[in-house]
């Protein structure tokens, strides 16, 4: 598939381990997605500002600025991207946030394909 037309993904997350599994098990998908990975919300918010973004991952719980405070910044930006927070804590994303992240959640675990399918379901693939 050509490069430009690949769907953009952000994967945020302040565990490296996390962000190189991810990687490491997504390299299936490297066809199909072209992937970023940031290390802090930060990171993110400077990685968006010269690169668009199809869908982004983030998860919810990261030193510094959290997922929530990511998702307010971006949106002060961008109201249409979608996002998907990538949490442990799906019972607090689902009590607090799910009526807000209209893209919902995906709880973290080591088997990715639910995660896969959520992305796939957003991006209508």
């Amino acid at each position: 598939m050509n490069d430009t037309m690949k769907k953009r993904i952000l994967f945020v997350d302040d565990e490296p381990m996390i962000l190189k599994g991810i990687q490491q098990t997504l390299r299936k998908m490297q066809d199909v997605w072209d992937m970023t990975f940031a290390s802090s919300a930060a990171e993110a918010l400077a990685v968006l500002d010269n690169n668009p973004m199809d869908v982004i991952i983030s998860d919810m719980k990261m030193p510094e600025m959290d997922g929530h405070e990511f998702l307010r910044e971006l949106r002060q930006f961008n109201t249409t991207v979608p996002v998907l927070i990538s949490t442990a804590y799906g019972d607090y994303v689902q009590q607090d946030f799910s009526a807000w992240l209209s893209n919902g959640y995906s709880v973290k675990s080591g088997d990715l394909s639910e995660l896969i399918a959520k992305v796939k379901e957003i991006l209508g693939d």
